[in-house]
């Protein structure tokens, strides 16, 4: 998919993006991301999808239950807060030379969408937005993010169930098997933290010097 990826020059900045069922293990990931990078002595912004806009209180409200909205309503509700989150904070920071570091992308959008959308139509309309550098899918079976869920919270989510989970994780396997995505990783979150975040490293450390 393309998307507008040029930087003006002398930008270090590297986009990088954590997908991942609910209850995956992102934060915890990007917690020690951040501090990894710190020590290095890079610079760098951490952020997220929905973004902390009003359009993006619109949708945490939604997948918390205070209102309803189709599927399709909702992504493109995501499209309009990715746009504003791109031109606002993201692109910004990179152009200050900092790594930007964002839980979930418009990868999440062709997964968590795809209940009720074609896959098609959502590529569509993200199509003009900036590729990441990289991602990182951390792959979790969606019994055990159920099971993570139920332990650190009172109630689920929108999309916190079961059978959902299951068809939203066959779209990201099927978004890593296509081959259309650079530099998609893999990487497998039924360990533990400090051996998942051994691979996120492995795979950052290529990207950045």
């Amino acid at each position: 998919m393309e998307g507008e990826n040029i930087l003006p020059a002398g930008s270090q900045g590297k986009f990088i993006v954590f997908e991942g069922l609910d209850g995956s293990g992102q934060s915890t990931q990007i917690s020690f991301l951040e501090k990894y990078l710190r020590d290095k002595g890079e610079k760098f912004h951490t952020t997220s999808e929905p973004s902390g806009s009003l359009i993006g209180g619109l949708i945490r409200s939604v997948l918390a239950k205070q209102w309803t909205l189709s599927n399709t309503g909702i992504q493109l509700l995501y499209a309009a807060d990715r746009a504003h989150h791109l031109e606002s904070e993201v692109r910004p920071a990179l152009e200050k030379g900092n790594h930007v570091i964002s839980s979930r992308y418009y990868f999440s959008t062709f997964a968590f969408g795809s209940l009720e959308n074609d896959v098609e139509w959502l590529e569509k309309i993200n199509e003009k937005f900036r590729a990441p550098d990289i991602t990182i899918y951390i792959k979790v079976s969606p019994e055990e993010c159920i099971r993570r869920i139920e332990d650190s919270r009172f109630r689920r989510e929108l999309f916190e169930e079961k059978e959902k989970l299951e068809e939203v994780s066959k779209m990201y396997d099927k978004i890593y098997t296509s081959g259309k995505y650079d530099n998609f990783h893999v990487v497998d979150g039924e360990r533990s933290v400090e051996e998942v975040f051994k691979d996120v490293i492995g795979i950052i450390d290529k990207y950045i010097d």
